[in-house]
Formats: structure tokens, C-alpha cells, sequence
């Protein structure tokens, strides 16, 4: 690669707009609220876990905020650890954000981190350095969870100008560790409802209102649930589809019958309700916002004790093309997290026009595994098929951090492109634009932010 050519791309992709699809920020708390949200951002937290830091869960997730106590005990007890893990891309991401936005330039230590933790906490409410981040980054329009848009009484959020929402409510295609009725049980927490956040990942469950025994019931929730989707209020719907789920089509008398079996339900039970629910769904989703409403679902993290790993199957990869090809007026997107998978799902979106993917999701979120799939998708895909950018972030620094990594690594990437002769410097950046800027409007509906970010 010629040097001259790759900082030419640093600089010019480094100044250009970019739109982030997918984030968890918070509606008027878009700033860490201290050191343990940008320390303990998840990610992080399986970093330390794998290097030996006991403690491998979450902190107390929203809507509830964890404690002064639970933070620094957590922070305590992940400190000792950080010099293994100061090799990791994700390192990478906590000294991008400490340096370019807190101006912190020496290791964290046991000695120092209460410093740290103070100036972080000093600008957790300021709203306006917030947006400033943000616009340091380029970034002009987030789209986060409706349930964390925070909305007042007169059901506007605080941010509403800056940020569009996705809908993640049910994850009736998700697998949870050691559990075969998640389908039922992720629609029963729905029916009857309004629209709130999807259960988490390895969560304790919590009786719901109503109880599915029928396939009478089936329907009306799903009804229930399609009806109550807000589509003026966002721009996509938001599943995933576990890679454990054989999706095969169920026939009414063979989901009564798994019904039955729901206490005793097992694996065979589990791919019965996920896959009839799941076609109940589509096709009334279809029926009320085919060919309008984005249809997101993630794939390729599937569920361990505490997080998840990557792994997804080629059978599973062939069902989903099935579900895709079945419902050609819904607009489908996916957030894979698995390199592999990212070569049969280009070559399914060359064939199944309402198919599209979108940026480098959880496990897929390291450098040379971005490489290998920004290089795949600009070898075998359209920049209409293609969005360049979703942070997953929880807090605008990581927002800030990872637009910083993608903007590096995609000027390697079209740099060595241009070292191939395949195309020069102007249209390097124009392919750029059009994956970080354009097609998130075409393809999500995102709009530029409205406060001229």
C-alpha cells in the first residue's frame, strides 16, 4: 500500500458526515455517568473476564442505574487486570476516549482512577459538550431504542432532534441459556403491553399478565403486538435470530400440540414456537408495514451464562433465506456477528433484493475482522446495499471512539482497493460517503439531524 494514498483517505473519510444506526444511548443522558461506563462497557467487561477478573456480568442495566457502590466495587476489582488486557482493540477504544475527550493521557490505576472517575462524572449531565462529542465525530443522527428516549408528558424525548428510534420489544427468535419456551414466554411479557425494552440476556423472568395455552392465544398476541407498533414513531423493527432455532415451517396442529408439551418443552419444542410465532409475525407485519418499515434483526451472538459468543450455522443461514425469500415486500436488514457468515450473507443479499446489512456488530467489532468484511462487502455488494456504521453504543464516547476506529480501518480498506488499480482516491471517498452517510437515509430512513449536527 502506498502511504501517500492511505493518509490522503484518513483525512478526507475522517471529515465526512456519517449517520450511526444502532446505539443504546440514553434520551437526554447520552454521556457517561463515569469511569464504569466507559471501563465496564460490556465488551470490556469480557475482556477483564477472559484475563481473569471475577466478575464477568453487566452492571445494573437500564432503566435501573447501578449504584455509587456497585461501580466502584466493580472498578476496584477490574483495575488489577487492565495491563492484560491492554493489547485488545477494545483497549484501543477506552485510550481514544480517555485522550481525545478527557484529555487523560497516563494508565489507570489503582492510585488514580478516583481522579478519572471525577472528571467523567463532571461532565455526565452537560448536555451541550454531549452534542459536542458528537459533532467531533461527524456523526449526524443516532438511532436508539424507543424505550430509552425518555419521553416527557408530552411524549416528546429530550434529544428528539438529534436521535431516531428502533423498536426492540420481543425477542421471540432468540434463544436464552437453558430455556426452550423463550418465543412464548418473550410474546406473553408483550400481549396486553405497551411497547418497553426486550427481556436481557440471561434475565430472570418476571410472571406475566397473560399466559399463552392456545393457539387462539398465538394470534392475539401477535395482533396485540403488531398493532401496537408505533410506526410513526420509528424507523425500524429490531429482533435476532438465534442460529440454535431450526426454523421449519409449523403447521397449526403440530404447534397445539408442542403447546401441550410446554412444561416438559425441549429443544424440538423451542424451533416449534420460535418458527410459528416467528411466521405468524412476518406475515402480519407484512400485512401492515411491508415495503415501509425496516425490518432489523441481528444474528450470530448466541447465548453463554453471562454474554454471548459468535456462532452461527450454515443450515441456519439457509433458513434464513427462506424466511427472506418468503416475504419479499419487507425490507430486511441484518447485524451478523460472525466473520465467517459474512460471505454467505453477501452473497444472499445479491439475490434477495430486499436483504441488506449493516456496520460490524458485537463480536464482529474488532480490526481485523472489520477489514475482512468492509474488503468482502466492497468486493460483492452495491453502496446502496451496504450501512457502514452502527456503534452499539451506551454512551456517546464509545459512539465517539468506535466512529474513529471505522473511519481508520475503512480508508484501509479502500486504500487497498486503490492499490489494485480498482478505482482512485475521488471515488474512494465517494464510496465512503455513501455507506457512512447515504445509504443509512435510503436504506433505515434516517434523516440529517435537525440541530445541524
Amino acid at each position: 500500500m502506498h502511504t501517500d494514498v492511505l493518509e490522503e483517505l484518513v483525512d478526507r473519510i475522517g471529515a465526512l458526515p456519517m449517520l450511526d444506526a444502532h446505539t443504546h444511548l440514553v434520551g437526554g443522558k447520552l454521556g457517561a455517568r463515569g469511569l464504569h461506563d466507559i471501563l465496564l462497557y460490556h465488551m470490556s467487561v469480557s475482556d477483564l473476564y477472559g484475563a481473569g477478573c471475577p466478575s464477568g456480568s453487566r452492571l445494573t442495566q437500564y432503566p435501573n442505574w447501578p449504584s455509587d457502590d456497585e461501580t466502584r466495587a466493580r472498578l476496584i476489582e477490574a483495575i488489577p487486570y487492565l495491563p492484560q488486557v491492554r493489547n485488545t482493540s477494545i483497549a484501543w477504544g477506552i485510550r481514544i476516549i480517555l485522550r481525545d475527550l478527557y484529555d487523560w493521557h497516563e494508565p489507570i490505576t489503582t492510585d488514580n482512577w478516583e481522579r478519572l472517575d471525577a472528571r467523567i462524572r463532571a461532565r455526565a449531565d452537560d448536555r451541550a459538550w454531549h452534542r459536542e462529542v458528537i459533532k467531533k465525530a461527524g456523526i449526524h443522527r443516532l438511532c436508539t431504542e424507543l424505550a430509552r428516549r425518555e419521553a416527557g408528558p408530552d411524549g416528546k424525548g429530550p434529544d428528539d432532534d438529534m436521535l431516531q428510534y428502533s423498536l426492540e420489544w420481543a425477542f421471540f427468535t432468540r434463544s436464552q441459556w437453558g430455556e426452550f419456551d423463550t418465543a412464548l414466554y418473550e410474546l406473553e411479557r408483550c400481549w396486553g403491553r405497551q411497547p418497553e425494552s426486550p427481556a436481557p440476556i440471561g434475565g430472570v423472568r418476571p410472571p406475566t399478565e397473560r399466559v399463552i395455552r392456545s393457539l387462539d392465544d398465538v394470534h392475539a398476541a401477535v395482533d396485540w403486538f403488531v398493532d401496537h407498533i408505533p410506526a410513526d414513531e420509528i424507523v425500524s423493527n429490531a429482533t435476532h435470530f438465534s442460529t440454535d432455532v431450526d426454523f421449519t415451517w409449523v403447521n397449526d396442529a403440530e404447534m397445539s400440540e408442542a403447546l401441550a408439551r410446554r412444561k416438559e418443552a425441549g429443544p424440538a419444542e423451542r424451533d416449534v414456537y420460535a418458527s410459528y410465532i416467528n411466521e405468524a409475525f412476518l406475515t402480519a407485519f407484512d400485512k401492515r408495514f411491508g415495503g415501509t418499515l425496516l425490518f432489523q434483526f441481528s444474528t450470530a451472538a448466541e447465548p453463554l451464562p453471562f454474554e454471548t459468543a459468535s456462532r452461527i450455522s450454515q443450515r441456519m443461514l439457509g433458513q434464513l433465506a427462506e424466511i427472506i425469500g418468503r416475504h419479499p415486500r419487507i425490507r430486511f436488514q441484518c447485524h451478523v456477528s460472525s466473520a465467517h457468515a459474512n460471505q454467505t450473507l453477501c452473497t444472499l443479499c445479491r439475490e434477495l433484493p430486499n436483504l441488506s446489512l449493516a456496520g460490524y456488530w458485537w463480536h464482529n467489532f474488532f480490526p481485523s475482522i472489520m477489514l475482512r468484511i468492509m474488503e468482502e462487502r466492497l468486493d460483492m455488494l452495491p453502496v446502496n446495499r451496504q450501512v457502514g456504521f452502527l456503534s452499539d453504543a451506551y454512551c456517546i464516547e464509545w459512539t465517539y471512539a468506535k466512529s474513529v476506529m471505522v473511519k481508520r480501518l475503512l480508508a484501509e480498506s479502500l486504500a487497498n482497493k486503490v492499490a489494485l488499480g480498482m478505482f482512485d482516491t475521488d471515488a474512494a471517498t465517494d464510496i465512503a460517503r455513501e455507506i457512512l452517510y447515504v445509504t443509512p437515509q435510503t436504506l433505515c430512513g434516517m434523516k440529517p439531524a435537525s440541530c445541524g449536527l
